[in-house]
């Protein structure tokens, strides 16, 4: 796995499930068209912590379609595996509003090492609630590096807001105590 995430690699940023941030347009769409367009993996970011001869960029396309696949509610869905202190999770893939806002509502489970990944196109402090969300969630918000800012847990059926630490571009939900099963804590980077 490579790390997308390098302190030059401008990506996209986030913001949370669609109810704020107009015109955020997903960031693997943007990197997607952008690579559609003759990126070869030489334009724009430093490629020390990838695999030799694959840019951050060409990580980045290669997970911005991700793989359909049925998910846990039925619906068609793009997920992609990432790695995230030594753990491989699979990852939905919320780069729209629409997909943003409906987030991890009306499930009543997810599978073992299953989550959500929200992907946002600006930097800005995020904020996410529970509302028609019946499982209890971990959130970690991510900035713009991949790097967690803070991890926070929700209460399902809640309106209450859960909010970044600082400006972010991602979030990761996953089951309640995840993180903590896992010893992942705020510091930590994430990895295609």
């Amino acid at each position: 796995m490579t790390n997308l995430f390098s302190a030059r690699t401008p990506l996209s940023r986030k913001s949370d499930r669609g109810w704020s941030s107009p015109g955020a347009a997903g960031a693997w769409a943007l990197i997607a068209s952008v690579c559609l367009t003759g990126c070869d993996g030489a334009a724009g970011g430093s490629t020390a912590d990838t695999v030799p001869g694959r840019s951050p960029v060409n990580a980045a396309r290669q997970a911005a379609g991700g793989q359909p696949r049925v998910g846990p509610d039925g619906q068609l869905v793009r997920t992609t595996d990432i790695r995230i202190g030594g753990v491989t999770v699979t990852v939905e893939i919320a780069d729209t509003p629409e997909l943003r806002q409906r987030g991890l509502m009306f499930r009543d489970s997810l599978p073992e090492d299953y989550g959500m990944l929200f992907v946002h196109s600006d930097l800005t402090v995020r904020s996410f609630w529970m509302r028609n969300t019946e499982i209890p969630l971990d959130i970690a918000f991510i900035d713009q590096n991949g790097v967690i800012t803070n991890i926070e847990q929700m209460e399902p059926q809640s309106d209450m807001s859960y909010y970044s630490q600082g400006p972010v571009m991602y979030a990761l939900e996953m089951r309640l105590g995840w993180f903590a099963d896992n010893d992942v804590e705020p510091g930590e980077r994430l990895e295609f």
